[in-house]
């Protein structure tokens, strides 16, 4: 439960419909409410509430202007034998505090969101910057990836975790020999066992987190080199039992890999990584993401 709530909390624009219909109802129905019904004012309550969390992120002034409403169509709609320009004020600053709790709230929220992106950003960097070659590599995968979800214009939740579990996705290169990461001549069939080890490496260092468990970041770490006709790792798997987000990371793990220079090689021109990318259309990559990858770059031309 306490998981589903801050996945509410990176939807503001859900407090905000919350908002708006608990003031339709304490505005329009105060004459459907029974006289003797005392429980009235929490929908009040609520309403600042989800106001606090809707609008965190405006501005102090407006906040208070809002509130100072809320409470006038309290003091004024909800009849009360102690009402006074005293109970006006006691109601005004308790609703004020509700409202900055709210927004103390979903400040804090966001902010522990954007510190665990900047931290998977850091750890991303570190692991990368063990080879110039792939120096942020993790995050122009985790943008490519993005780009590729928002085109196929999946949820803003998933892209997250797209992004996210771009950034991890190698993270199991950690476990892996630097001399075999560096090597510039071609690797043996052992070292090349040792290399495609990571995906689990990486799984098996994170998947603690229960978060990643939840969202999918471990599939991406555990599946972005399998391959659509079944001849990837460390599973095999094949055409859409590979999870979707990781199908998506393969492909801009790969883009991104041909377009960076390596130890062993310079990098590809991009009309041939394009045509290679074709080329395993429906054996490397699903060919339905291999299209919307390649639309992104007619649109660009």
């Amino acid at each position: 439960m306490s998981n589903r709530f801050f996945r509410w909390l990176n939807h503001p624009v859900y407090f905000q419909y919350g908002f708006y219909i608990l003031s339709c109802i304490c505005l329009f129905s105060n004459g459907l409410i029974p006289e003797n019904e005392s429980n009235y004012y929490i929908l009040y309550i609520f309403c600042a509430i989800f106001f606090g969390i809707g609008f965190y992120n405006r501005s102090a002034l407006f906040i208070i202007f809002v509130t100072f409403l809320i409470v006038l169509a309290r003091f004024f709609l909800i009849p009360d034998p102690l009402s006074s320009y005293v109970a006006f004020l006691i109601y005004f600053f308790t609703y004020l505090l509700i409202t900055f709790i709210s927004v103390g709230l979903m400040k804090y929220a966001q902010k522990v969101k954007e510190d665990n992106v900047e931290l998977t950003k850091a750890l991303a960097n570190a692991l990368d910057s063990r080879d110039a070659s792939t120096l942020h590599h993790s995050e122009n995968v985790a943008n490519y990836a993005v780009k590729i979800a928002r085109k196929m214009k999946l949820p803003q939740d998933l892209c997250n975790v797209i992004r996210i579990g771009g950034l991890l996705h190698d993270i199991g290169k950690i476990g892996i020999p630097e001399f075999i990461l560096k090597k510039p001549a071609k690797l043996t069939n052992e070292e090349y066992d040792i290399i495609k080890s990571h995906p689990v490496i990486g799984y098996e260092m994170i998947n603690h987190i229960s978060s990643f468990k939840e969202n999918g970041v471990l599939d991406i770490v555990l599946y972005h080199h399998e391959r659509y006709d079944g001849k990837g790792y460390p599973s095999g798997l094949k055409g859409d039992d590979i999870p979707l987000i990781a199908r998506i990371v393969a492909l801009a793990d790969t883009f991104d890999a041909m377009s960076s220079k390596r130890v062993y090689r310079d990098e590809l021109d991009l009309d041939n990584i394009l045509t290679e990318i074709r080329k395993n259309k429906g054996s490397q990559f699903d060919p339905n993401i291999v299209d919307i990858f390649l639309s992104l770059f007619e649109q660009q031309k």
